[in-house]
């Protein structure tokens, strides 16, 4: 079709999420205009898998060989220890946040509105509305009454419910000396389909996170049947606004639609850090400011730059 094209595979994590998310990006322009670049990692993640060895070249990170400053690697505690606690029963869209920012992620993602759209530097992380859609999927009876048997410890799963044993080749088997334990609705309360999964190799059934984790992929189902996404201290799946944390979306989005709509709407979408980074990328290319090489650096502490220093905003985009 004679446009230009340039394909990208970028890890969320790289751009300062605790989740490693590889996504594909393609670029294309016509020929008389300036193609895009893709913009490289701030944030020091391992890129490991994901991607099939034909396409190696085009993961988006620094070659092995060079050594760049980069921040370190986010987990799950610098995106959501300042959070209040609820239940699996919490049913209000907005609460109160309890207490202050204790990262700076923390402090970023809790900017208003209008601090994050007019890109200003002098408006300080304070409390400036509620918190919206810290609510989780209410699981039914059956699996509630199984998450509160996992251990709230780094690591927990279905494997530290009685009954349970995992054999040599780290496969799991029922215990015969064991009794099969039966919750009140009749039903095991380890299920037939936790021991089969992925042929009982699984650990992710019931799977407990813990701080100093990240997440794999912010997925758009809340069940915790065959992924790993139960509260680290506190016996629910993630929240909705836990969920959007770990995709970037800033606090002050309100989500809209049934709880499950939720998940998805947040699941399904680019993550936050990422759509900016390639924003910057496509508007330094309008303005006829990138070379034809396929990789660039973005500006120092993108995108919230330098908040300790007296440059402009202006200043701060254009990296000064």
């Amino acid at each position: 079709m004679n446009y230009q094209a340039r394909l990208g595979m970028m890890v969320a994590g790289c751009y300062g999420l605790p989740q490693f998310r590889m996504r594909v990006f393609l670029w294309g322009a016509c020929p008389t205009k300036m193609l895009p670049q893709f913009p490289l990692p701030t944030h020091d993640v391992i890129v490991r898998g994901g991607a099939p060895n034909e396409f190696e070249q085009n993961i988006v990170a620094y070659n092995e060989n060079e050594c760049p400053e980069l921040e370190r690697a986010l987990q799950l505690e610098d995106a959501l220890s300042d959070l209040p606690p609820v239940t699996n029963y919490e049913d209000r869209d907005e609460i109160p946040y309890g207490k202050a920012a204790k990262t700076e992620f923390q402090r970023f993602i809790r900017l208003p509105r209008s601090a994050l759209m007019s890109c200003s530097l002098s408006v300080k992380a304070t409390d400036m509305h509620q918190l919206f859609d810290h609510k989780p999927l209410q699981l039914n009876d059956d699996d509630y009454q199984r998450v509160c048997q996992i251990p709230k410890r780094k690591g927990a799963n279905f494997r530290d419910l009685p009954g349970v044993v995992v054999g040599p080749d780290n496969t799991v088997e029922w215990d015969p000396n064991v009794e099969r334990v039966i919750l009140p609705s009749g039903k095991p309360l380890v299920p037939d389909y936790a021991m089969s999964f992925i042929k009982g190799k699984s650990l992710k059934p019931f799977g407990r996170l813990w701080w100093d984790e990240t997440v794999p992929t912010v997925v758009t189902r809340a069940e915790p049947h065959n992924q790993v996404i139960l509260h680290p201290e506190q016996d629910r799946v993630l929240s909705i606004r836990e969920n959007a944390r770990l995709q970037g979306f800033p606090d002050f989005y309100k989500l809209q639609g049934p709880v499950k709509e939720r998940y998805t709407q947040v699941g399904n979408a680019v993550a936050v850090p990422v759509a900016r980074a390639l924003g910057y990328a496509l508007c330094q290319a309008l303005k006829g400011q990138c070379s034809a090489e396929p990789l660039f650096v973005l500006p120092r502490k993108f995108p919230s730059m330098d908040r300790g220093s007296s440059s402009t905003p202006e200043e701060a985009a254009d990296g000064v």
